[in-house]
This record gives structure tokens, C-alpha cells and sequence, in this order.
């Protein structure tokens, strides 16, 4: 239901956006009491700015923090953030009213060299923003740790490979071995890139030693049948958290999906007449695959029933409070941690339903082949985990112990 501005008295350089404001919170889908709240910020805000003698392009982070302090001082204790003035700025921003943000320029060393090697890692390598991010925070403690104490020069251009190696043996050594991994591989990125970028004469990234590789070590911690119908029946689907929250644990026990793969899914991605899905996986990587009849089901109730009229953009799940924006690959993987409360499964995350499929078709009779063809792995050996998890099949051919020991 569309918000009455008229309701609240907005007076100031902000009242002529009011009506416009209130219609773009009903869009995005704010409840009309979430909405209200909004209204009344936007005129305690455009108030303040009357009493400072401020427009509405005045609206520059100095300036906000001064209002929030004043909202403090005069005893309100909610919408106290930035965070908070959020979907008042945006509007304003897109509007051309209130100014960008400025970019934030390093003074660091660190982060001078930092912001070149994001530019690098994302232009020149066309890396994801995510995978970026990784490669800027496993690579920053190396960096620190090259600035002397008291100065405030970086010193990369005498580094030499016995600096590297023990950087990279003091650190691995806190890390678990995923972690440790990321470390060598990010840090190999930098060095290399440090070579190109004229810093240091020569790539010292093969100097750089290796994490120990102990694949197939472990097993597949799949979910049993009975624990999988607790999970299902934990949704409620008289509601739209319920609808959404099902066709997610479906679509990830069923189908072998990853977190992001199910954040990523489009409403053009479904076939419904040929009963296909098309799935985006890591990297620029999509398949196709056959869409069962029990996940075409509750994914046709979630969009028949659940996905709100005020859902932006193409994806098919879409988060239930306002901004109905596209449902994170976190946003996923939360959805699966909170069935597993309501069904006393304790914690588990998303990948482990991912697991939970492989083990079932695994059981069911399938090969390592064809599992790997539903989880899309590109190297068999990935699949090969997966041999383990089959204890009847590995007890044909077990040796028995020799001697009279049982």
C-alpha cells in the first residue's frame, strides 16, 4: 500500500522529494510502517538542515555525521547509522540532488600499492570483485610487515626470496590449510604483479613455497535421509519465507547446487517446457540440467505464491524484508543455517546439502562419472572423494587383518 506523505509534515529543502521518496520505498517494497519511519527521518533531516542553513546538496559525509550527533544529543536511540539515512541518500543521489561520495585517496604505502594491485587483479586479470578482495586482505600483512618502524617507506625493492619464504612459513602456520592456500596463491599474484609493476627487478613468485596438497583425506559429510526430511519440513509454506526457504534446500539437495549458483539463478534461466535449468557456476562456466519434477514444484509455488510484486531485477529468489533486491550467496547459505536451527541439525552450511546429493545418487547406484557430471566438476579427481563414502562397496574388497589379531 502506497504511503501517504501528507501524513508527515516535511518542511525544508527536502519537502519537495517527499512524495517521489514515499513512492520509491513502496516500490522497493517497504512495509507502510517501515516506510512512515523513512518519511520521518527525511524530515527530521531536512528540519536540521533549515536550522543549519544547509541545502539538500550540502548532504556531504561531514555533514550527515554532524546530523546523526544531533539526533544522538537530543535523545533519539533509533536510526543513529549512516546505514540508516541509506535509502534517503541513494534516492537523493540518483536524483543528481545530493553529492557522490567522494573517493576515499590512501596516504599508506601499503594501500597505495594495494590500490594498484586491485586495479591490476581486476583489470588486467578481470578477476572478480570477491576473488579481489581475497587476494587484497591474504596479501596486506605481507606488505605491512615491510614498513620499518618509525617509517613510513615501503621497502619491496631490496625484498628477497629468504624475506618471502619466512614471511610465508610464519604466517601459513596459523592458518588453517584452506587459509594457507590462499595465502601462497595470493602472494605468488603480488609478487608477480610487483615484477610487471616495475617495483622489484625480478619475479620472485617461484620462490614462494607450496602448502601441502592432502587431498581425499577425509569424507563427505552428507546428510542421512531422516535428517533431510527434518530440514524440508522445518519450512513453513503458508508463509514467503517458508515457499522461498524450501524451493532453496530443494533445489540445493536435489541438484548438488552451490550458494552462489542459487543466488545467481534468473527467471530466464528456467525451461519449464523442456524442463531444464541453466546453472552459472564458477567462473564463466553454465550447464544445463534436467529440473525434476519435485524441485519444479516448489520453485513454481515460491514464484506462484512467495516472490513479492515488488521484487527488483531478474533473479529468482529475492530477499523477503525491503529492498527486495537479488538474495546473496551469504543470504543462501543463511537460509540453510536457519532450517538446521529450527530442525536441532545443529550448524550447516549450504555446501554440505551439496554433499548430501552426491551421497544420495551415490547410494542410489550411480558412478563417480555421473556424479561428477551433476556436481560439475571439471577434474575426476575432485570426484573421487566420493569413493569412500560408499563403506558397503569398500568392505567387498578390503583385505582382512593378517594373524589371529581381530
Amino acid at each position: 500500500m502506497p504511503i501517504d506523505p501528507s501524513q508527515i509534515r516535511v518542511v525544508g529543502p527536502l519537502s519537495t522529494f517527499t512524495a517521489g521518496f514515499a513512492d520509491e520505498l513502496a516500490y522497493q517494497g517497504y512495509t507502510p510502517n517501515s516506510a512512515r519511519f523513512q518519511i520521518w527521518l527525511m524530515a527530521h533531516l531536512s528540519g536540521w538542515l533549515v536550522d543549519e542553513g544547509l541545502g539538500a546538496g550540502d548532504l556531504h559525509p561531514a555533514e550527515l555525521e554532524r546530523f546523526l550527533r544531533a539526533r544522538r544529543a537530543s535523545g533519539y536511540t533509533q536510526y543513529l547509522s549512516i546505514k540508516a539515512l541509506r535509502p534517503l541518500l541513494n534516492y537523493l543521489r540518483d536524483l543528481g540532488i545530493s553529492p557522490t561520495a567522494a573517493p576515499q585517496t590512501s596516504t599508506s604505502p601499503v594501500e597505495k600499492v594495494l590500490e594498484r594491485y586491485w586495479n591490476y587483479l581486476t583489470v588486467e586479470r578481470g578477476l572478480r570483485h570477491t576473488t579481489a578482495y581475497g587476494y587484497i586482505h591474504a596479501v596486506r600483512p605481507f606488505l605491512h610487515g615491510r614498513v620499518s618502524p618509525g617509517h613510513v617507506e615501503l621497502d619491496l625493492r631490496h625484498l628477497t626470496a629468504a624475506e618471502v619464504i619466512t614471511f610465508v612459513v610464519a604466517r601459513c602456520r596459523q592458518q588453517n590449510p584452506g587459509a594457507a592456500k590462499m595465502t601462497v596463491a595470493a602472494l605468488r599474484s603480488l609478487l608477480g604483479f610487483l615484477h610487471v609493476d616495475g617495483v622489484i627487478e625480478r619475479s620472485l613468485a617461484s620462490v614462494v613455497p607450496s602448502v601441502a596438497r592432502r587431498r581425499l583425506v577425509g569424507l563427505p559429510k552428507g546428510l542421512e535421509p531422516e535428517q533431510v526430511q527434518r530440514l524440508l519440513a522445518s519450512c513453513d509454506r503458508s508463509t514467503r519465507t517458508g515457499l522461498r526457504d524450501i524451493a532453496i534446500l530443494t533445489m540445493l539437495v536435489r541438484l548438488g547446487m552451490r550458494a552462489g549458483e542459487v543466488a545467481a539463478l534468473r527467471l530466464d534461466d528456467i525451461d519449464w517446457r523442456a524442463g531444464e535449468i541453466v546453472v552459472r557456476g564458477k567462473g564463466t562456466c553454465t550447464e544445463r540440467l534436467p529440473l525434476p519434477q519435485d524441485v519444479g514444484g516448489v520453485v513454481a509455488a515460491y514464484l506462484q505464491h512467495g516472490r513479492l510484486a515488488t521484487a527488483q531485477g531478474r533473479t529468482v529468489f529475492v530477499r523477503i524484508k525491503a529492498p527486495h533486491r537479488a538474495l546473496s550467496a551469504p543470504g543462501v547459505t543463511q537460509v540453510v543455517a536457519n532450517a538446521a536451527l529450527r530442525a536441532n541439525l545443529g550448524r550447516i552450511r549450504a555446501h554440505r546439502l551439496r554433499h548430501t546429493a552426491a551421497t544420495q545418487i551415490l547410494r542410489a547406484g550411480a558412478s563417480l562419472r555421473e556424479i561428477g557430471q551433476l556436481l560439475r566438476h571439471r577434474c575426476a579427481l575432485t570426484t573421487a572423494i566420493y569413493a569412500k563414502a560408499d563403506r558397503e562397496a569398500l568392505r567387498t574388497i578390503a583385505r582382512s587383518w593378517p594373524g589371529d589379531v581381530p
